[in-house]
């Protein structure tokens, strides 16, 4: 069930995740999510949400202002 609008079918989809850490912005395009067909609310897996957490940690090491990157090239 969406948490906004309380609708309760979503759609396979993705979108452009961005985490802002300090001084650098990480944005990380094409990830997959669930998105809301009714107000368009996006929604990660566990396992995506997972390999998220572990990328920023990794890109915030070396980056430095911006990172960009695509999600299938994320190394697992």
């Amino acid at each position: 069930m969406c948490m906004f609008c309380k609708n309760t079918t979503t759609k396979k989809s993705v979108t452009t995740f961005t985490a802002s850490l300090d001084n650098c912005v990480i944005i990380i395009k094409n990830v997959p999510c669930e998105e809301c067909e009714q107000c368009g609310e996006k929604y990660f897996s566990d396992e995506v949400m997972a390999k998220l957490e572990k990328f920023v940690q990794k890109a915030k090491a070396l980056a430095s202002e911006v990172f960009v990157t695509e999600f299938e090239k994320m190394v697992a």
